[in-house]
């Protein structure tokens, strides 16, 4: 390392290190997120909501919109969001590039700064190399987003749904993420606060 890195620290290293005050934040309302009942949990989905259209902005949003993602999925999936994964909503939701290796949780991360930017109402997109991604993803995590009162639809090449725990599928898969896709009409997928998709598809 040069004698300046070594003086003043890599650049990534200083920007990860400047993001622990808001994880810490978000760690300090976990206690109280999870004494909320399911039907409070999801409540904070239309409070948050209702911020952003009087003009509040997605920054302040993030930390209780983070803290509602991760106790729904501890809730729908048993995971719990990591420190780590965290950093790494909070760096995608900031446009900037999240490199993760293989089973870091890559999937559940992604879960962060979609719902929290789908609070606008005006959509988030998910990309996806293939349309198996696509449905896996939004399967997997659908549980998640039907905790908090969002809606999660998938944008395949010749196909398209919406997450629904009450459907099942009649061709069901022996995975069983993708067994609870409603089909729709590809508008109907576009709508929905979440979309998962490929690059193909977006347009």
């Amino acid at each position: 390392m040069s004698i300046l890195g070594k003086v003043f620290g890599d650049a990534n290293e200083r920007y990860i290190n400047s993001l622990q005050t808001l994880v810490d934040e978000i760690n300090a309302l976990e206690p109280e997120f999870e004494k909320l009942p399911d039907e409070k949990l999801r409540q904070k989905t239309e409070d948050l909501r209702k911020r952003i259209a009087e003009g509040g902005d997605l920054e302040d949003a993030l930390i209780e919109a983070f803290a509602a993602v991760r106790e729904a999925a501890k809730r729908a999936l048993g995971q719990r969001h990591f420190d780590v994964q965290l950093i790494g909503g909070i760096v995608l939701h900031q446009g900037k590039i999240a490199e993760m290796k293989t089973g870091e949780g890559k999937t559940l991360v992604a879960t962060l700064p979609l719902y929290l930017n789908s609070l606008t109402g005006k959509g988030a997109h998910l990309v996806t190399p293939n349309d198996y991604l696509s449905r896996i993803g939004a399967g997997w995590m659908g549980p998640v987003y039907h905790k908090l009162g969002v809606s999660a639809g998938v944008m395949a090449h010749e196909w398209s749904g919406i997450y629904d725990p009450d459907y099942q599928n009649p061709n069901s898969s022996p995975d069983e993420r993708l067994n609870h896709f409603r089909p729709c009409t590809r508008h109907e997928a576009y709508r929905a606060d979440i979309t998962y998709g490929t690059n193909n598809e977006f347009g």
